[in-house]
């Protein structure tokens, strides 16, 4: 059998291998011609990465496939192209969340790819401070969750800073109970962040009553402090369980098999149109009757779709609140122009926290 078996598998072996000597050429060609760009974008002092292109890069190359590979099979080996080619112009830092292991180090890999250099920081105040300082181009912070809702420290620093919104990326979430040997005995305490716990606080109730639950300042932190104490059970992904040596005793405990977890990409630099893009605002409004329905009344005019509208004490006066929106389009788009136009006269306060790519 195994004689038939390789005599079959030989001429598609050989044929494999002739491909993937005509790829390895083509990828060095397009690195060469990346170099060529890097070049004339040093001339005009231009940004290495530009989000807008690579999703522009990434949707033609979905339209033209016509299979097997799925779409989103074609955004992940490209993004790594790309990510390659940017590293051979220049090494890109971009600050997370961390430590490492955390969900957030891996929303930074699958937006930037594995080329990225990352900086671990102990806060979301740190990944903002790391950036306005200079001490990466980038930061990955996350901003709200499908079960918990919005991360309220990233909107209160949005709103502070002079930093601007590129990107974003939904994560699928899924929490593992990870500990040192695989199994709960001896283990007295779960430690996870505070929204991991709620996220999957059902299938604690259900499953381990006995555990105390403990909340530290992120899920990676939770598994080191497993990896230390074979009495601490941790709540994170496959990424921290690698790196920090554990078990998973059992796998997708969230209560919510669909919870996501939305990144945004923040930077000093402007995104471009790419045609498939989300504007976020923040806004304030006086304290009078009818005072959100005409703020909002310039986007349905303008035939522009908000995808996101959230309020937040605004901390100064009394029962006073800042609109967190979403709305579909680039700020240069002349509808969404226009909009923000009228709103920004009809507004206390506006604020364009940035206009970027969509995720798909």
């Amino acid at each position: 059998m195994d004689d038939e078996l390789n005599t079959r598998l030989k001429p598609l072996r050989e044929r494999i291998d002739a491909l993937d000597a005509q790829l390895i050429a083509l990828l060095n060609q397009r690195a060469a011609v990346a170099l060529e760009v890097g070049e004339v974008k040093k001339h005009f002092n231009a940004p290495v990465f530009r989000p807008e292109r690579e999703q522009q890069v990434i949707a033609r190359l979905q339209d033209m496939s016509e299979g097997p590979l799925a779409s989103e099979h074609i955004s992940a080996i490209w993004r790594e192209i790309m990510a390659a080619s940017r590293a051979l112009e220049k090494t890109i830092k971009a600050a997370f969340l961390g430590p490492v292991g955390t969900y957030t180090e891996q929303a930074m890999h699958e937006y930037f790819g594995q080329s990225i250099e990352g900086l671990p920081c102990p806060s979301i105040d740190e990944v903002f401070r790391s950036v306005e300082a200079g001490a990466a181009e980038f930061g990955v912070v996350p901003v709200e969750n499908s079960t918990e809702g919005a991360v309220s420290r990233t909107l209160d620093l949005l709103l502070q800073t002079q930093l601007t919104i590129g990107g974003e990326l939904a994560l699928p979430i899924h929490h593992n109970l990870l500990t040192l040997n695989g199994g709960l005995t001896g283990v007295t305490r779960v430690c996870a962040h505070a929204q991991a716990l709620a996220q999957c606080q059902r299938w604690l109730s259900t499953n381990a009553p006995h555990l105390e639950r403990h909340a530290v300042s992120s899920n990676a932190e939770a598994a080191r402090m497993a990896a230390d104490d074979p009495t601490v059970a941790a709540i994170a992904g496959d990424r921290a369980a690698t790196h920090y040596g554990l078990q998973v005793a059992y796998a997708l405990i969230q209560d919510d098999p669909h919870n996501r977890t939305r990144f945004v990409m923040i930077g000093k630099e402007r995104t471009g149109a790419s045609g498939h893009d989300q504007t976020s605002l923040i806004v304030s409004v006086a304290n009078e009757p009818g005072a959100v329905f005409k703020l909002l009344e310039p986007l349905a005019r303008h035939s522009v779709s908000m995808t996101r509208f959230e309020s937040r004490p605004a901390r100064v006066g009394t029962w006073e609140y800042y609109f967190y929106i979403d709305v579909e389009g680039h700020r240069d788009d002349p509808a969404v122009a226009a909009a923000l136009a009228e709103l920004g006269q009809k507004a206390a306060f506006l604020k364009i926290l940035g206009s970027y790519p969509r995720a798909r």
